[in-house]
């Protein structure tokens, strides 16, 4: 056996892990050691499983002690610190590790009482005033999967370089079984109790008179939606039965993601036998939200970049004037067009929420196209689903009551806009290194013509090795754009894949055109696909 495995068994304090690693082959257990969880979006995410690659109480405590000693050296000592859960595979052991580690190095710790949305985690950390929270999820990754997601002080996930010095102190740690602990008690419902109550003010409008259907997809936010929804005085909901239960194993769905085909089809089959107005999937954690539509003899799903114009036009007819808006450089170009037309600024980030909190001063909305939605960041400063939920069904109800639906709504803004058409192309790979050999053949020899349109090159990490150019847009991602044509090639954050975000622009002088104009955005949208498919 390799020294480093022995020695991470005889410090590992759970037992179940230790007898997992011990029956391990020589070259699985160089795997498991060949390198350690890296923080990514906000945090640690990978498999349940024994070693330091994986999710288990060894990696939480050594990373909360980590993390414990940054906070330290950063004038923290002795402050406040929140610890939520959700309710997968290990999330309770996980949560109640991280919590005695951090009391026993001398903060005040409060531990959320039961597994719990993510965004109830976000706003505990603001509302206590604490200077970090973390919240044990791997938000809508497979059952197989958990993390560990910080926040810091104000409530935003933590951005570099923090992750970086954290996980410096992280590497000083010692055996997870030689680091103190000190019995954590949960809390009360207090801090639930004042989120719902938060979420209830967020409705302007007055109707109340819709029905809507629910599915938390297995996740933990069904009861706190529930209870949001009620408060807010939208009470003629049904639930998906079958999904309403937290269940790690997620046992309806190939994924427990609202965005994967197949995911809400037991949701607007519900919405079609109960006559809904409106049908909501929370991902696992709750801090999604994906909305479903009648669109005459049938549902569909709204795309993210279709909610997320319509609720930014629907906080900003309550917002102040120059108030901020934000979306991501995925995401559709609409929102730039519309904020100034509405008396409000515009910012455009890199993707997550980490950094769409930071957008500037007066924000009031933000969202990525990845069904996110932060629509209270004086509260929550993150996406959060079941507030979106919440404001969504405001706006539905709000047009309901003039004989107007969200479609009329986005026929409006194609008259006022364009019609906008957006579309994605994931392709995953067994390979990590497969994405940086396309990503590298596309800087090396990019195309001036896409499906018959010229486009322009940008790579938005051509500055990344300079020290002299400070871009807040500096990533890995590339982008070309044409006259009617945007598409953004960037690898994802949290998944072994190549993403390519597909968006095509018509204009629409009128009505009669508006039919045409959908045809022809789609036909140039599949040709864009086979493009990207192809890359």
């Amino acid at each position: 056996m390799i020294l480093a495995a022995q020695e991470w068994i005889n410090s590992d304090p759970d037992p179940a892990t230790r007898r997992e690693l011990e029956s391990l082959s020589e070259h699985e257990l160089a795997e498991r050691f060949s390198a350690p969880l890296t923080f990514g979006t906000a945090g640690l995410r990978g498999p349940v499983r024994g070693g330091p690659n994986g999710m288990n109480v060894a990696v939480v405590i050594r990373t909360t002690a980590g993390l414990a000693a940054w906070l330290h050296a950063h004038g923290h000592s002795g402050s406040h610190i929140v610890v939520g859960r959700d309710a997968r595979h290990g999330s309770e052991a996980f949560a109640t590790a991280g919590a005695e580690v951090l009391a026993a190095a001398g903060f005040e710790v409060t531990l959320l009482p039961r597994p719990l949305p993510t965004p109830v985690l976000a706003f505990a950390v603001r509302a206590l005033g604490a200077s970090a929270g973390i919240q044990i999820t791997a938000s809508h990754n497979p059952a197989a999967d958990n993390g560990y997601k910080v926040y810091l002080d104000g409530g935003s996930q933590l951005v570099s370089p923090a992750d970086r010095e954290i996980e410096s102190a992280i590497a000083k740690v010692g055996g997870a079984s030689s680091i103190a602990r000190t019995p954590v008690t949960p809390v009360g419902n207090s801090v639930i109790e004042n989120y719902v109550r938060r979420v209830a003010t967020l409705p302007h409008g007055q109707a109340r008179n819709i029905r809507i259907a629910l599915t938390p997809l297995h996740g933990v936010g069904g009861d706190t939606a529930l209870a949001a929804l009620h408060a807010a005085g939208f009470t003629d909901v049904h639930v998906v039965s079958g999904q309403f239960d937290p269940d790690p194993d997620f046992p309806t769905v190939a994924f427990p993601n609202p965005e994967e085909p197949g995911a809400t089809d037991a949701l607007l089959e519900l919405a079609d036998t109960v006559n809904a107005d409106l049908a909501i999937a929370l991902d696992p954690d709750a801090d999604r939200c994906a909305v479903g539509v009648r669109d005459g003899d049938r549902w569909r799903m709204l795309r993210g970049d279709e909610t997320g114009v319509l609720l930014a036009d629907h906080v900003l007819t309550a917002a102040r004037p120059n108030s901020l808006v934000a979306t991501t450089i995925v995401s559709s170009t609409l929102l730039s067009k519309l904020a100034p037309t509405r008396g409000a600024r515009f910012a455009c980030t890199l993707t997550g929420f980490k950094w769409l909190t930071r957008a500037g001063d007066g924000l009031v909305y933000a969202y990525e196209e990845a069904i996110g939605h932060c629509v209270d960041p004086d509260a929550v400063r993150d996406k959060d689903g079941i507030s979106a939920a919440v404001l969504v069904a405001d706006l539905v109800a709000t047009l309901a009551d003039t004989d107007r639906t969200v479609l009329d709504v986005l026929d409006d803004y194609a008259l006022e806009f364009g019609y906008h058409h957006g579309d994605q192309v994931s392709r995953r790979v067994d390979d990590v290194a497969d994405i940086a050999t396309i990503m590298d053949r596309i800087r090396s020899n990019p195309p001036h013509e896409i499906c018959g349109e010229a486009v322009a090159f940008e790579d938005l990490a051509a500055f990344e090795d300079l020290a002299t150019v400070d871009s807040p847009l500096r990533t890995d991602a590339v982008v070309f754009t044409g006259a009617t044509t945007r598409i953004v090639v960037r690898p994802s954050g949290t998944e072994p894949k190549l993403k390519c975000y597909l968006e095509v622009v018509i204009p629409v002088a009128n009505r009669s055109e508006l039919a045409g104009a959908q045809e022809a955005a789609k036909t140039r949208t599949r040709q864009l696909r086979a493009f990207a498919e192809n890359l």
